[in-house]
């Protein structure tokens, strides 16, 4: 049972975060909580951090130093497996799919994780109920019950990315990171796609970089800015959009280059 002290937790709460590579700082006391069932976008420049900052929370990288937590536990330091574990999930910037499976067996893979299966010769993954209903269930989710089962190698870029967030979310994470989830489609399949990460995750924390602006001012309820490893600024995207610093630092420069 959730008491009032735990529910006002933050979902992830990075405190005074550093990560050194050799002598090169590449985050900088970057501090950051984020509530349960905030929508959070991450932009900055290249080489700003972004990357290294996802690598940090779900647990590739080890901080240098600081804290990094989870609904109040400290993660910092842990294994990635154990974090998704705990409920966090992530997705990367490549897709990384078992493309000569097919797009049942792809989601099923990951729900089998979740739930704990290990391989085991004399099991019949048919007869695994409560991972195969799991697995239909995130196919209509990311609408891709129809091509349920044809090979993943051949859906659409978007279908292919689609399928990425339904392995992400297979597990029932309820914090969920998106390592530039619309990159490389066109403005269509940008605004169908912006649609329907808003539906998967109603309930759940959203934390996502993202390039592109119009998915960001229209998808998140914040914005964290990020500029040579230090957030220069979080707030609303009113907020940000009119903030002289950032403007300054990179989004007057980005806007000027999408108009």
């Amino acid at each position: 049972m959730t008491t009032p002290q735990a529910a006002a937790e933050p979902a992830v709460e990075l405190r005074d975060v550093r990560k050194s590579f050799g002598k090169t700082e590449i985050i900088r006391g970057t501090s950051l909580a984020v509530k349960p069932g905030e929508r959070v976008a991450i932009i900055g420049p290249n080489g700003a951090g972004k990357s290294t900052l996802f690598n940090l929370i779900s647990g590739r990288f080890g901080p240098t130093s600081g804290e990094i937590r989870l609904r109040g536990e400290r993660i910092d330091g842990k294994p990635p497996y154990e974090i998704a574990r705990r409920g966090l999930a992530r997705s990367f910037q490549v897709s990384n799919l078992f493309t000569r499976l097919s797009v049942f067996e792809n989601v099923r893979c990951a729900v089998l994780y979740s739930m704990g299966y290990r391989y085991a010769f004399w099991r019949f993954l048919a007869d695994l109920k409560d991972a195969n209903e799991r697995a239909e269930q995130v196919l209509k989710m990311i609408k891709l019950e129809r091509r349920r089962d044809h090979l993943a190698m051949n859906l659409t870029y978007a279908e292919q990315r689609a399928l990425e967030i339904g392995i992400t979310i297979a597990g029932g994470a309820d914090v969920v990171l998106l390592d530039e989830p619309t990159a490389g489609m066109s403005r269509s399949e940008t605004g169908r796609f912006v649609e329907l990460i808003r539906e998967i995750t109603v309930g759940k924390t959203l934390l996502t970089v993202e390039h592109d602006m119009g998915v960001v001012f229209g998808l998140a309820d914040k914005i964290a800015v990020l500029v040579y490893g230090e957030v220069i600024a979080f707030d609303t995207p009113d907020a940000v959009r009119a903030n002289a610093r950032v403007q300054e630092a990179y989004l007057g420069s980005v806007l000027a280059q999408g108009h």
